[in-house]
């Protein structure tokens, strides 16, 4: 990647995530790897907008199978295109997955397709798995995790971002028509309905958000474990973003999700403070 292209890959992603746990986290990398990380984020953000930015569906299958197929064409050695440029630095330099790539354009297909409402757990899991534990693989190879280690810590950390994610944004996805709560905890909750509004206005949404915060903290204590056991310049970055995320999760669980919900979000000291504690300690 030459200067100026690294640059303006570094100043988009800035101008999305600055202040948020992705950038303090990422800014500590040194520069190879942080900039292969925002080229990372900029690919997910591109594919993330195809999926959530509403219109024709049609129209936005072909425009993520457009994106399959210029990653396809990377991997089978053609001269990329101009977007996919930085994409290619990294993938040769950290040896990046193709089929982790698809998985994520799979992820956002599975949006695309429908809009997903209740589904059962199995799916649910898929979901997770392909639009973050799948940019966790991806991630855990420039970080430089041990090899041995890398895909436990993306597989755990990926679904503890995810379902953290799930239960923060209950009301922005419902405004969409989504619910990605599991049918079986709606209805062991009591709550036979699947229509969003429905389920977030229905007084036992706590009782059905309890086993989402369960498994989530499951997920962020394996990945905990983990990275207990990697080189502590492995998992600097990951760390960073686990100890700013997870306090997301414990702010959740105490507000029960009773109406009016207010967007949970992460104050600049706390993302401070991991910073310190993980990245210049």
């Amino acid at each position: 990647m030459n200067g100026a292209a690294s640059e303006s890959v570094d100043a988009d992603a800035a101008a999305h995530s600055r202040g948020s746990s992705f950038y303090a986290a990422m800014r500590i990398l040194p520069r190879p790897r942080r900039e292969a990380m925002f080229e990372i984020y900029s690919f997910c953000r591109f594919v993330d907008d195809i999926a959530d930015e509403g219109g024709p569906r049609p129209e936005r299958l072909a425009a993520l199978a457009k994106w399959r197929s210029d990653i396809d064409a990377l991997y089978a050695g053609d001269a990329p295109p101009a977007r996919l440029r930085g994409i290619l630095t990294a993938i040769e330099s950290f040896d990046l997955r193709r089929e982790d790539f698809i998985a994520i354009i799979d992820g956002m297909e599975m949006d695309v397709e429908a809009d997903i409402q209740a589904p059962d757990w199995v799916r649910l899991d898929l979901y997770c798995d392909r639009v973050a534990s799948a940019v966790g693989r991806l991630s855990v190879r420039i970080f430089g995790v041990p090899p041995q280690e890398g895909p436990g810590l993306a597989h755990h950390l990926g679904r503890a971002f995810q379902l953290t994610n799930i239960l923060r944004d209950l009301d922005e996805d419902a405004a969409i028509g989504r619910l990605y709560l599991p049918r079986e905890a709606l209805i062991d909750a009591g709550i036979f309905e699947t229509d969003p509004q429905a389920v977030l206005a229905h007084p036992a949404l706590g009782a059905a958000c309890a086993p989402v915060i369960a498994r989530a903290q499951y997920h962020f204590d394996e990945a905990r474990a983990i990275m207990a056991r990697c080189p502590r310049q492995s998992v600097r970055a990951p760390r960073i973003m686990a100890e700013v995320y997870q306090p997301i999760l414990a702010d959740l669980s105490e507000t029960r999700f009773a109406p009016p919900r207010a967007r949970i979000r992460t104050s600049k000291r706390r993302v401070l403070l991991a910073v310190l504690r993980y990245g210049l300690i």
